[in-house]
C-alpha cells in the first residue's frame, strides 16, 4: 500500500489482517492523493488537514520528499484541539497525536511511517511492516507485476488489498503464481459524533476520539469482510 498520513480505519484493518504489510517508499508522490492529508470532523462536516511539504519536482518518490521548513506541529495540534477538545477520548488521543506530529523526522516517508507504527502500537497491531525498497526485486516493475514480485520476495501465499483495488488485479495471474488474491471490504461503521449526523470514513483519529481503544481493538479492527 501507499503510505498515508493518519488514514481511515480500513487501512489499519488491512494491516491487522495480514502477517506482513508492505508499504511503498519508492513510489511517486501524488499531489491530489491522500499521502500527506486526510479528513477530520469540524462543526459536523469533514475538513481537510495536511502536512505542508517543501517545493520539489513532481517526479520524486515519496521517500525523496520532505516536510516544509515552516511546518509547525503546534498548529496541526491546534486544528485537532479545535475539532475534538470535547470528544470523550480526547486526552489519550491527544497524547498519541503529540508523539506523532512532534517526531523529529523531516523526511515525509519517515514521518508517515512513524505515525503508522505509532498508531499500530497504540492499537496493539503486531503485523510486521516492511518498506518496499528493502525487498530484492526489480523495482522498475509497475502495477500488478510489482505486487506479484513483492509477494514472491516475502514468500507470501495470499495477497490482500483494499476493496478499491478490485479492478487492478487479476485472480488468474495470482493463482498462476500460487497466490490467493483477496480484497478487504470494511463494513459500515457508525458511532456518536457530538450528537450530529454521522460523517463516515474520516481519519483514524476521529475513530479514536469517540471510541475507547478496547472497542477499536475488539470490534472495529475486525469489522470487515474478505472477498
Amino acid at each position: 500500500m501507499q503510505p498515508y498520513f493518519l488514514p481511515y480505519i480500513g487501512y489499519f484493518q488491512l494491516i491487522n489482517a495480514v502477517d506482513v504489510f508492505i508499504i511503498y517508499d519508492n513510489i511517486k508522490y501524488t499531489k491530489k492523493g491522500w499521502i500527506n492529508r486526510n479528513r477530520l470532523l469540524s462543526d459536523g462536516h469533514d475538513v481537510l488537514f495536511s502536512l505542508p511539504l517543501q517545493k520539489a519536482s513532481d517526479t520524486l518518490d515519496v521517500v525523496e520528499r520532505h516536510l516544509a521548513a515552516d511546518f509547525k506541529p503546534v498548529k496541526l495540534l491546534g486544528q485537532f484541539h479545535g475539532a475534538y477538545a470535547a470528544a470523550p477520548y480526547y486526552p489519550p488521543t491527544r497524547a498519541l497525536l503529540e508523539r506523532i506530529v512532534q517526531a523529529d523526522a523531516p523526511n515525509l516517508f519517515a514521518f508517515i511511517l512513524n505515525s503508522i507504527e505509532a498508531i499500530c502500537g497504540h492499537l496493539g497491531i503486531r503485523s510486521r511492516i516492511v518498506t518496499s525498497s528493502a525487498l530484492d526485486i526489480d523495482h522498475r516493475q509497475k502495477g500488478q507485476d510489482k505486487v506479484l514480485a513483492l509477494c514472491e520476495a516475502t514468500g507470501a501465499t495470499c495477497y490482500i488489498n483494499a476493496i478499491g483495488g478490485t479492478a487492478l488485479y487479476d485472480h488468474a495471474s495470482f493463482a498462476a503464481r500460487g497466490l490467493q488474491l483477496q480484497f478487504l471490504k470494511s463494513r459500515p461503521i457508525e458511532y456518536p459524533q457530538f450528537g450530529a449526523p454521522f460523517v463516515p470514513w474520516l481519519s483514524i483519529i476521529d475513530v479514536l476520539m469517540f471510541n475507547p481503544v478496547e472497542r477499536v481493538q475488539a470490534h472495529l479492527l475486525h469489522h470487515y469482510d474478505l472477498v
